[in-house]
């Protein structure tokens, strides 16, 4: 028995090669899954310079790009500012400043007619001094004295950052103090001792996500590993976070477990001991304002003897809640075609945005006496608009607004006065003869799915109009209407025709629109995009030899499905850091938290998700669009493989493809300005090639 045994084993051991090799036949392109890998970084930098050089070689290239990088460049633009005690703080990049500065100005300074900064940290001096491609990521800062902060950067533009903690008075890092080594970190204050920490502990302390497992508190003075853990998920979660919600009224410890996308779990903690928010799972715990828990509904929550509607936002007394009281005073009630966009607070106030039909209306809530009053902030127009910087020392804050037409305009509202238009945006591109319209298209379903639509000077409805029509549709993020320079000088002021899609799975009219395209319903979405293509070409809008498609990240797996299925819709696609092997994605990079929105590819879901996953559904007979495909080889949250291993494939069936992967930028795919003008200047070439 033993010999035989014995026998059997070797068998194995010896057959193990040739079982590893026929796995790698099943897709002989895993090669390019090795993200810097010596023959895989070979392969990208020969095929990108080759067709970014015919790409550049396109009549229009020179002219466009030349106009972006003033675009990109222009000292005109708005700052964007955050209230930091009594500073505006701005990151700023410019042909100057190519990785940018950070730098900070008084209220009164940035209402001047020009303002004097002061810089805070200039990371091209700081990249130089340390020899590092440093990428800003942002500073999170210990309330309420706005002195300290955690400061984070990222090599190349990636989601892991390194951290370290920073004293905006004396303008450097802190000698010995908080610092997290690269890693996709959680590190937020508690108090100027203490933060919460969740970072990458060695093995077994990160999910199958990528994203720290483990929430623990780190004491000043003491050494990364000895930080006391307070809270543990799972390996299969897609996270789990600590944070310290500091208000003027008090602050409130909070420990947060994200078992997967639109799921979760709350606790407060109390006296060292971790008290559950008993809400739903779906549910967003929206914080704490002047004592008031605020909740945002996924679905229908009966509760109290009354039923709460999805897409509802909640408050209730925290001292009632936790005593077991349930009677929530609705902030907001959607409709049917009404959704909430976002929230803001100031020192007193809650400011709503809300999308109606996919364009903007503002809303100001003030809670007195127990009773809460509503009034509506008015916008200049039917476009896009909502709370931007808010100050918690009173009840100042900016707000902005913007259409397809219309530059960007900042406006100040202090306490007791009404909004004052203070900045706006230079106009890039000459508006006059354009028009904007909203149209609705007709789902296989039957559904109404509205887009927009941008005419330019002269339009006619002839069927031969060069027509770009972008699109997302997933993860309840809602596509507005916006001014871009960019698509207004390179586009629509050369003659071409733009439309924005709201197909289902993105969130302009609530969680049910959302959810109507998630795992087995996901073909929804691409259904929605193929009806608005086919309305666009009903109406003579444009034909399929002037149509051409875009999204990026999820929005590059629709436009993936799309031109695999119905290719001859379309002469030009351009698919952006995209997901297109849906069944390997669960196991590249932060992959497996998606698996609420697309399904596990590993188990039964395959059976639905093998009839859309672009990479499996390429057909040697069919004749595609010549596509261009870009990623980013610092991409650490979409694996560059999905974009490297598609035009692999399709070139080895002997489909002409285009191929760009810049090595730095992260899931933005551009680290600066000028890469990102570049990268512009590029696609809207191709798109002239193919469609013109």
């Amino acid at each position: 028995m033993r010999s035989r045994l014995a026998a059997l084993l070797s068998f194995v051991l010896l057959m193990s090669p040739v079982l590893l090799a026929h796995a790698q036949d099943a897709d002989p392109n895993l090669w390019l899954e090795d993200v810097e890998g010596k023959k895989a970084l070979a392969w990208v930098k020969e095929r990108s310079a080759h067709d970014t050089a015919e790409l550049q070689k396109v009549p229009e290239f020179t002219a466009i790009h030349a106009r972006l990088l003033e675009i990109y460049n222009d000292r005109a633009r708005i700052p964007g500012v955050d209230f930091q005690g009594e500073y505006l703080y701005n990151f700023w990049q410019d042909a100057e400043h190519v990785r940018g500065i950070w730098r900070r100005t008084s209220l009164d300074q940035y209402l001047a007619d020009k303002t004097a900064w002061e810089t805070v940290l200039d990371v091209d001096a700081l990249a130089k001094a340390d020899k590092e491609n440093w990428v800003w990521k942002g500073a999170d800062f210990l309330q309420p004295d706005s002195r300290r902060c955690l400061v984070s950067l990222s090599r190349g533009g990636g989601d892991a950052v390194v951290i370290r903690e920073f004293d905006a008075v004396d303008r450097k890092f802190v000698d010995g103090g908080f610092t997290v080594p690269e890693a996709k970190s959680n590190l937020a204050w508690k108090d100027q001792d203490t933060v919460w920490l969740g970072t990458d502990f060695g093995p077994g302390t990160l999910t199958d996500s990528g994203y720290p497992r483990l929430v623990k508190l780190w004491h000043r003075g003491t050494p990364i590993t000895a930080a006391e853990t307070v809270f543990e998920g799972r390996q299969a979660d897609v996270s789990a976070n600590g944070f310290t919600i500091i208000r003027p009224e008090g602050s409130y410890d909070v420990v947060s477990r994200t078992p997967e996308f639109y799921r979760g779990q709350t606790w407060l903690r109390l006296g060292g001991r971790l008290v559950k928010v008993d809400i739903p799972e779906d549910a967003e715990f929206g914080g704490i304002f002047k004592e008031q828990m605020l909740v945002t509904l996924r679905t229908d929550w009966n509760v109290g003897g009354r039923t709460y509607p999805a897409g509802a936002l909640l408050a209730i007394g925290l001292d009632a809640f936790l005593r077991g009281g349930r009677d929530f005073e609705e902030l907001f009630t959607p409709g049917e075609r009404v959704s909430l966009a976002g929230t803001a607070t100031t020192l007193n106030t809650i400011l709503l945005s809300t999308l109606d039909n996919v364009t903007s209306r503002m809303y100001r809530l003030t809670l007195a006496d127990g009773k809460w009053a509503r009034e509506e902030i008015k916008l200049p127009g039917l476009g896009s608009g909502g709370p931007g910087a808010t100050s918690e020392k009173d009840d100042t804050f900016f707000f902005s607004y913007n259409d397809f037409l219309t530059p960007v305009s900042q406006y100040l509202v202090r306490p007791g006065q009404a909004p004052k238009l203070i900045k706006t945006m230079p106009a890039y591109f000459d508006a006059a003869g354009m028009k904007v319209d909203q149209y609705e298209a007709v789902s296989k379903d039957g559904t109404k799915i509205p887009y927009f639509i941008i005419m330019p000077k002269g339009y006619v409805a002839n069927g031969a109009n060069p027509t770009l029509l972008y699109g997302y549709g997933g993860f309840e993020i809602s596509q507005r209407p916006g001014y871009s320079g960019t698509t207004g000088e390179a586009w629509v002021a050369r003659g071409g025709v733009y439309a924005l899609a709201n197909i289902r799975g993105g969130g302009e009219f609530g969680p049910k629109w959302h959810q109507a395209a998630v795992r087995e319903k996901h073909q929804t979405a691409f259904d929605d995009f193929i009806a608005i293509a086919e309305d666009l070409i009903a109406r003579k809008v444009t034909s399929p030899g002037h149509l051409g498609i875009m999204g990026g990240s999820n929005g590059g797996l629709l436009v993936g499905a799309t031109f695999t299925q119905r290719p001859e819709l379309f002469k030009a696609v351009v698919c952006q850091v995209p997901l297109l092997d849906m069944k390997r994605y669960s196991h590249l990079l932060a992959g497996a938290s998606w698996m609420a929105e697309y399904g596990n590819p590993d188990t039964a879901d395959w059976d639905y998700m093998q009839k859309w996953s672009p990479y499996q559904n390429l057909d040697k007979s069919k004749t595609y669009p010549k596509v261009f495909f870009m990623t980013s080889t610092r991409d650490d949250r979409v694996h560059p493989g999905h974009a490297r291993k598609m035009v692999k494939r399709m070139t080895d069936m002997g489909k002409p493809v285009y191929y760009f992967e810049n090595t730095e930028g992260g899931h933005g795919a551009a680290a600066n300005l000028n890469q990102r003008a570049y990268m512009w200047s590029i696609t809207y070439a191709y798109l002239w090639k193919m469609l013109r």
